[in-house]
């Protein structure tokens, strides 16, 4: 019996597969398409077995979908632009560029021991000069149709290394790198207007019925769409007037204060002289809190008067103008009315500045003293102290009153959505360069696309403090205008890197394609991705702005579809010891150690194991040790039946005598069944592996106790064959040795998936109870297909029958198919 020597195997076989370009495919599309897509990785470093269980989910799924007659896309690269790389140069003295090829290397090697079966030759890195040209394309292109713009925008700014940090480099306030206190700073920044977007996005989530409902909540959650009205307070003793938006018109004239975000700019302009100082050292105390910490419903509510003061429209009343910290910038106009007699957080800012609180919706059931009141009243009511509206219920006055604002021209119906521009600005070196000139001329001047890429130059110092070098890089600073030749200068600043990830889907229908970003027509042909496969932690800002870019590329008509992605899986995370795997913990579980102990079969039938795909999972040393057993037992049950049945020959039927091999016959048929529907349906996979690990005990079992000379020959191949199709998705390396030892040429994945027979998936017999008036008398076992008039005549044969039977009157025979007959008897 020949040993399983799985990692001789596994490297053979990964060689073939890569000599015979096995997963490498053209855009010729001369069967049905499947594009099955995993999202990249970050080349951060080493990949754990968490990471790794999406791309084994995914290559069962494109395994499958080949054996089922498709022509799969199935393609990898790496999301590789971003902070952590400019963070390892500065550390470690290493050019990031370094850095990341170097992680990529590694990530490749691993995913490769897997036996992912990867298109190889459509492989890309956003970092790649030829893909990061086409993400300046698409910069232009939202450019052109006004969907980027430049403003003012609040940042994180370290005033000692005179850098913009991200919110992950600010640590209790202070910068992670020196120490000191992080302020808030106005810069110009570029932006992308996805709010344009914004009810497209939200209504086109009805489309997408194979995304998870609790995925597409949270889409709905972070658009966040109110409807309400725009109101304009008039600023005391100024032209100028404060926009504010409201979902609750009604309380108008309960309006005692208003209130600014910190982040606004708004506070700059509307602070008197005298309140400055007070207002700057506020603004600098709630830079050092956590903008969702500050504005949860239970955090303490602070603020600071600008010195200012707003009339409100619907009664002429002088009210005061606050910063608050429970204001965000990111909602409606980043200003609010206050109202705290029918507002929580207003009504505890009330309380604790001394602003009066107005009751102007009163409870039916008990009239409200605001002396009184302890909290605020939010439910419908009875309007009071609201001049022409008095007396009328509150929601049903909602629209009564934003015809008054209209009228009076004070106000405007309006939609307003949490959803916030998208900013693409990043102060950092390791990113696609923003393709935008300035030139003192003509101004702000895009690159021409005969000039892309703007290339990141390599001769490049980093300043321990985290500035980018592009800031004291001359030579890629300073430019010629593209339009008037005068000297000019380059924007710094680099794209975010959801920008890079917002389109990969794309570019990997023509990888290398130096022309344009992608064919249209073949694009066409291949998207959207049928099956996308990734953490929820993505669930919000890469599927949103992937969404959004599409649906611009739609409108220009660079494609024929608006959603990028019919379905949508995100598997949960595998965890060691109760937490997250990290290395900091010391709980990280390798690939290369499983594969180097039990092989990548035993280490992919594992991951696919452990439980449901989309619920976390605990990773088990023993868990691992149960399933390379189950690998080695169906390497036994091969090696045992293998010098018998390699010459024999079958077709799709196969007799059996014994009710043994009735079982095995039944068994095999039930398992591919169950595994199909299981890739099928919800991607249960672990009681698909049970399933096989069933017929696997059966198999073994008539092996064990069956002598060599009764075996049943014919069956044992009919089961062999069908079996290594079946497996071969789950543990490819194994499937294709056996299939190669069972005489047969070409790889496991070029075979058809097997059918089920459902004629053999029938009980043999099955065991009925037999009733005499309704009390069970005997019991009896028949074929299941045996018809009622050939059931009665058995059953009355019988002599426990008979006594109860004999000298009686049988009124009526009653049988409840597949479980009982009763015989009624006078």
């Amino acid at each position: 019996m020949r040993d399983y020597d799985y990692k001789n195997i596994e490297q053979i076989w990964q060689k073939k597969w890569q000599d015979s370009k096995l997963f490498e495919i053209t855009n010729e599309i001369d069967k049905p398409k499947y594009y099955a897509l995993v999202m990249f990785p970050y080349p951060s470093g080493t990949l754990h077995v968490g990471h790794v269980k999406n791309y084994v989910i995914g290559d069962l799924v494109a395994r499958y979908k080949r054996m089922k007659g498709y022509k799969v896309l199935h393609p990898f690269g790496y999301d590789a632009f971003g902070l952590p790389a400019e963070n390892a140069a500065i550390e470690n003295k290493i050019h990031p560029e370094i850095w990341t090829r170097k992680n990529i290397d590694t990530i490749r090697k691993q995913i490769k021991k897997l036996g992912i079966s990867y298109d190889w030759s459509r492989e890309i890195a956003t970092c790649d000069e030829e893909y990061y040209k086409w993400t300046q394309w698409l910069f232009l292109k939202l450019y052109e149709k006004g969907l980027a713009y430049k403003k003012k925008g609040a940042v994180n700014w370290c005033p000692k290394c005179m850098t913009v940090l991200a919110n992950e480099q600010v640590v209790d306030g202070k910068c992670e790198r020196c120490g000191t206190e992080v302020t808030l700073k106005l810069l110009e920044q570029w932006y992308f207007k996805i709010t344009d977007y914004a009810e497209r996005l939200l209504n086109d989530l009805e489309k997408l019925e194979g995304w998870p409902e609790h995925v597409k909540t949270m889409q709905r959650n972070w658009i966040g769409k109110s409807e309400g009205a725009e109101v304009d307070f008039k600023i005391y003793d100024s032209d100028e007037t404060l926009r504010v938006f409201t979902t609750r018109p009604d309380t108008l004239w309960g309006v005692t204060f208003m209130a600014l975000a910190p982040e606004s700019p708004l506070v700059e302009k509307l602070t008197k002289s005298e309140n400055k100082e007070e207002v700057e050292e506020f603004l600098k105390r709630v830079s050092l809190q956590d903008k969702f910490k500050r504005t949860a419903t239970e955090a303490e509510k602070e603020g600071v008067f600008t010195g200012t003061y707003a009339i409100n429209p619907v009664n002429g009343e002088k009210i005061p103008i606050f910063v608050a910290n429970y204001i965000l910038l990111e909602y409606g106009t980043g200003a609010i009315m206050g109202v705290p007699a029918h507002d929580q957080r207003d009504f505890e800012f009330a309380r604790k500045y001394g602003i009066p609180v107005r009751v102007v919706i009163d409870n039916p059931d008990s009239p409200l003293n605001p002396e009184e009141m302890t909290e605020a009243y939010a439910e419908p009511g009875i309007m009071v102290n609201s001049g022409p509206f008095n007396g009328m219920k509150s929601d049903e006055a909602i629209n009564k009153v934003i015809e008054f604002l209209e009228e009076k021209r004070i106000g405007k119906r309006s939609v307003q959505y949490k959803l916030r521009d998208w900013l693409i600005s990043r102060q950092r070196y390791w990113g696609a360069p923003i393709p935008i000139i300035y030139c003192e001329k003509c101004g702000v001047v895009p690159v021409p696309e005969k000039d892309l890429p703007v290339k990141l130059p390599r001769d490049v110092e980093f300043n321990p403090t985290g500035q980018s070098p592009l800031l004291y890089h001359d030579e890629f600073k300073h430019t010629k205008c593209p339009k008037c030749g005068s000297d000019a200068l380059r924007e710094t600043d680099t794209m975010d890197t959801f920008v890079d990830s917002s389109w990969y889907y794309l570019r990997y229908v023509n990888p290398h394609d130096d022309s344009k970003p992608f064919d249209t027509e073949d694009v066409n042909k291949w998207l959207p991705v049928d099956q996308y496969i990734g953490g929820v932690e993505h669930a919000i800002l890469h599927l949103l702005y992937s969404r959004f870019i599409t649906k611009v590329l739609y409108d220009l008509g660079y494609v024929d579809f608006e959603e990028p992605f019919s379905n949508l899986f995100t598997q949960g995370m595998i965890y060691k010891d109760g937490a997250k795997m990290s290395k900091s913990k010391g709980n990280v579980v390798s690939p290369d150690d499983m594969i180097e102990k039990y092989g990548a079969d035993t280490l992919r039938m594992y991951i696919l194991f452990m439980g449901p795909p989309e619920k976390d999972a605990e990773w088990n040393d023993q868990g691992i040790e149960g399933v390379n057993r189950f690998i080695r037992r169906i390497w036994n049950i091969y090696q045992m039946i293998l010098g018998k049945i390699k010459d024999v020959k079958v077709g799709d039927e196969v007799e059996v005598e014994s009710d043994q091999e009735y079982e095995i016959r039944k068994l095999i048929n039930l398992t591919i069944q169950k595994v199909t529907s299981d890739i099928e349906g919800d991607f249960h996979f672990n009681t698909a592996i049970s399933r096989m690990m069933e017929l696997s005990n059966e198999l073994n079992k008539y092996l064990t106790t069956v002598p060599e000379d009764k075996w049943n020959i014919e069956l044992l191949r009919y089961v062999a064959e069908r079996f290594l199709r079946i497996l071969s998705p789950f543990a490819p390396h194994m499937a294709d040795e056996l299939w190669k030892e069972l005489g047969k040429e070409g790889f496991v994945i070029q075979q058809p998936w097997p059918t089920f027979n459902e004629d053999y998936m029938k009980e043999k017999s099955i065991e009925l109870a037999i009733q005499i008036n309704g009390k069970i008398r005997d019991r009896i076992s028949v074929s299941p297909d045996i018809d009622d008039e050939n059931l009665k005549q058995l059953v009355l044969k019988r002599e426990k029958v008979k006594q109860y039977t004999d000298k009686k009157e049988i009124k009526k025979i009653l049988i409840v198919k597949g479980r009982l007959v009763n015989i009624i008897v006078k």
